[in-house]
C-alpha cells in the first residue's frame, strides 16, 4: 500500500516525491523544475508522457497534490524514525535516561553501574525539555551577533553601492571642471591668435602702403632719369638749347627711403612667459576656498553643493550609507581637511539662517548619537536671537554683538592654543576660546536652517619672486 501511495505522489521525469507540483491541463502532474527544464530542452510546451500541447507557459501549482506529499514525507521520517530506535551500545537496552555528569543518554543497567555511581539523572524527555532551553538561551547570543553581522553587510552593502555612484558622480563634476578650463583655455588661445592677427593685418598694411610709395617714386626717377639721357643723346646744340631746363630736372629733392622701425611681428609680447600670462588671467575663473566641506561626514539630511562649499538642510533624509564618519544624530558636516600645526583661517556666510553652530571638532571626538556633553568641540553659535560661545563640556557664554551677523571668521591658532571669532563686515573681534591642542581638530559647522551656509572665497595671487 504505501509503496502504491509513493509511486503516486512520484514525478514522471525525476522519479522522485514531487516538489512544487503543476497540474496540466491533460490531467499530468510533475515537479515545476522538472517541467520548465523539460520544455526548455524539447523547444516546445508538451507532457512528457502524453505528449498533449499545454496551452498554458505557466501551469498552475497543485496546492493538493503538493500538501498531500508534505504529509506523506514528514509521516514516513516519522516511521523510519521510530523504527531505527538507538540503543545502549554496552547492554543494547532503550536509552531512557540522561547522565547529567557525563552528558549522555544512558540505559537503566548504566545507571546501576559503577561508572555511573552518584551521577544524577534525568528521563530522557526531561533532558530533552531542559537542554533545549538551555541551548535556546545559549543561541540568543549568537542570533543577535548574526542580525549584528547581516546589518553590518547590509551597511557594507549599501556602502559598496553607494562608492560606485559617488565615483561616477564625482568623475562628472571632475570631466565638467575641466571643460570650464578647456573653454577658457580656447578661448584665450582664439583671442591671442586673434591679437596676432590683427597686428599682423596693420603691419603688412602699413608696409604694402610704405612700398606702394617707394614704387611711385622708383617710377617718378626711372622717368627723370630716362628724360635727361634722351636730352644727352641729341645733337649738341639741342643738348646745349636744353641744358639749363636738363639740369633743373636732374636736381633731386626726393629724401632716402626711411628704414621702417617695428615693422616685424612683436614676438616677444605674444609668446614671452605665455603659460604664466594665461595662468595669471586664469584667476578670473578660478576660486580658491580655504575650507572643503567633507560630504562623507554630512548627516543624511544635509545637502551639500557640487563644489562642496556649501550646505543648506533638506527635506528629508538622503539614502546614504551609515559610514562611522558620519553624523547621524545632530545636522553636522566637517571640513574636509583637519589641522594639528600653524594658522588658519575662513569665513562662512551665514545669512539669515537663526540658528547654527561654527567652530572645530577633534577628531576623535564620537559623531554617532548624543556628544553635546562630551569635550572636544569649540564654536560660537546663534540661536533665539542670542549669541553665545563654548568649549564643550564646559557651559556657554554670552557674546554681545551689536548687528545681527551675516558673515564671521574663524580664526584657529593651533599651536599658540586659541580660537578667535569676528565680524570680517565691520572688522569687529567677538570672542575667543583657548585650549592646549593636543589632536588634530577640523572645521564644524552645526546648520538646522533651510538657507545654504557658504564658506567664502578668498582672492588668489599669483605672484613672482625675484632672485636677491
Amino acid at each position: 500500500m504505501a509503496s502504491k501511495l509513493e509511486e503516486d505522489f512520484t514525478c514522471p521525469v525525476c522519479c522522485d516525491i514531487f516538489t512544487d507540483p503543476v497540474l496540466l491541463s491533460c490531467s499530468h502532474s510533475f515537479c515545476k523544475d522538472c517541467l520548465q527544464q523539460y520544455w526548455g530542452t524539447n523547444g516546445s510546451r508538451e507532457c512528457p508522457v502524453c505528449r498533449r500541447r499545454s496551452s498554458k507557459e505557466h501551469p498552475p501549482v497543485s496546492l493538493t497534490l503538493k500538501n498531500l506529499c508534505e504529509t506523506f514525507l514528514q509521516e514516513k521520517s516519522q516511521s523510519a524514525s521510530a523504527g531505527s530506535e538507538v540503543l545502549c551500545s554496552l547492554h543494547s537496552e532503550k536509552l531512557k535516561l540522561f547522565c547529567l555528569e557525563d552528558k549522555q543518554p544512558v540505559c537503566l543497567v548504566c545507571r546501576d553501574s559503577k561508572q555511573h555511581t552518584n551521577h544524577k539523572f534525568l528521563p530522557i524527555d526531561e533532558a530533552v525539555s531542559a537542554l533545549k532551553e538551555e541551548l535556546k538561551i545559549r543561541l540568543e547570543p549568537l542570533q543577535k551577533k548574526l542580525k549584528v553581522f547581516e546589518e553590518a553587510k547590509r551597511t557594507s552593502d549599501q556602502t559598496a553601492e553607494h562608492l560606485k555612484t559617488q565615483a561616477k558622480h564625482t568623475e562628472k563634476m571632475i570631466k565638467e571642471e575641466f571643460e570650464k578650463l578647456h573653454l577658457f583655455l580656447r578661448d584665450e588661445e582664439a583671442a591671442r591668435i586673434a591679437a596676432l592677427r590683427e597686428e599682423e593685418e596693420q603691419k603688412s598694411q602699413m608696409m604694402k602702403e610704405k612700398i606702394e610709395n617707394m614704387g611711385r617714386e622708383i617710377s617718378s626717377l626711372s622717368d627723370t632719369i630716362r628724360a635727361i639721357e634722351e636730352k644727352m643723346g641729341a645733337d649738341d646744340i639741342t643738348f646745349l638749347q636744353n641744358y639749363k631746363s636738363t639740369v633743373e630736372r636732374a636736381q633731386c629733392t626726393l629724401q632716402d627711403p626711411e628704414r621702417v622701425s617695428g615693422a616685424l611681428i612683436n614676438v616677444a609680447k605674444h609668446l614671452g612667459n605665455l603659460k604664466f600670462r594665461v595662468w595669471e588671467k586664469m584667476q578670473e575663473i578660478v576660486q580658491y576656498t580655504p575650507v572643503t566641506l567633507d560630504p562623507n561626514t554630512a548627516h543624511p539630511t544635509l545637502i551639500l553643493s557640487e563644489d562642496l562649499t556649501s550646505v543648506r538642510q533638506g527635506d528629508e533624509n538622503q539614502q546614504l550609507p551609515d559610514n562611522p564618519e558620519r553624523f547621524d544624530k545632530y545636522a553636522c558636516v566637517l571640513g574636509s581637511e583637519g589641522f594639528n600645526s600653524g594658522t588658519h583661517c575662513w569665513d562662512v556666510e551665514v545669512g539669515e539662517n537663526t540658528w547654527w553652530n561654527v567652530g572645530v571638532m577633534t577628531e576623535s571626538l564620537q559623531r554617532k548619537g548624543n556628544f553635546t556633553t562630551m569635550s572636544g568641540r569649540w564654536y560660537v553659535w546663534y540661536k533665539d536671537g542670542e549669541y553665545g560661545a563654548r568649549s564643550t563640556p564646559q557651559s556657554s557664554t554670552l557674546v554681545t554683538v551689536k548687528q545681527k551677523l551675516q558673515r564671521i571668521r574663524v580664526q584657529l591658532d593651533w599651536d599658540r592654543g586659541e580660537l578667535s571669532f569676528s565680524d570680517p563686515d565691520n572688522n569687529t573681534h567677538l570672542h575667543t576660546l583657548t585650549h592646549t591642542f593636543t589632536e588634530r581638530v577640523f572645521p564644524y559647522f552645526n546648520v538646522d536652517e533651510i538657507s545654504p551656509f557658504i564658506i567664502s572665497p578668498v582672492k588668489a595671487l599669483v605672484t613672482v619672486e625675484q632672485f636677491r
